[in-house]
């Protein structure tokens, strides 16, 4: 058995006067993740502490908790940032969705262009509203910005620790330093998560 820390959620900001804050879903689902009661092991300016959940609601596609240990708004904006994550058994959670990995499990792995070239290693995934980018490093040490949509990355095997990937040409080309510009962007729908 494999135990996997898993990131549900980052908060984000206070939202009213009695210590409830917005979410930044990490988790395809919140439902089953962010129940009442649900306790989660959080560091707080470097010190270790319990937050319970208390209530949790969506509204208008956000989601909204308040915790048992937070009374106002003070100290709910003292939580901005704080990352909520649960242990969970990747072994069995693989079992009800093969094509679903947890961010965590793609760093290490190998990116490979579908023409089989290698293009690099996820060093690393960035969580944007529309959708996440793997963060990969080249071969000759250059961070590149993969949008993680199934057009571009048709593939994760965890099993064989690859990443296939068919990225726009010149994404992967090294570029004079003057000429870099910012990463293109795509409205693919993004690829599953837990």
């Amino acid at each position: 058995m494999s135990a996997l820390d898993v990131i549900v959620a980052t908060i984000g900001k206070a939202h009213g006067l009695r210590g409830e804050v917005a979410l930044n879903l990490r988790t395809d689902q919140p439902e089953e993740r962010l129940q009442p009661g649900t306790s989660f092991e959080v560091e707080d300016g470097g010190r270790p502490r319990a937050l319970t959940v208390r209530s949790v609601r969506a509204q208008q596609n956000r989601w909204y908790v308040s915790f048992e240990e937070v009374a106002d708004r003070t100290e709910a904006e003292a939580l901005r940032g704080v990352e909520l994550s649960v242990a969970v058994d990747a072994e069995e959670e693989s079992d009800e969705d093969p094509d679903a990995w947890y961010p965590s499990q793609l760093k290490g792995l190998a990116v490979r262009h579908v023409d089989g070239r290698e293009l690099g290693t996820v060093v690393g995934i960035e969580h944007y509203p529309a959708q996440d980018l793997l963060i990969v490093r080249t071969g000759d040490g250059r961070r590149v910005q993969l949008p993680l949509v199934e057009q571009l990355v048709p593939e994760v095997d965890l099993e064989n620790a690859v990443v296939l990937a068919d990225p726009p040409g010149g994404l992967f080309d090294a570029l004079p330093e003057d000429e870099q510009g910012p990463e293109p962007e795509t409205s693919a729908p993004p690829r599953k998560r837990r």
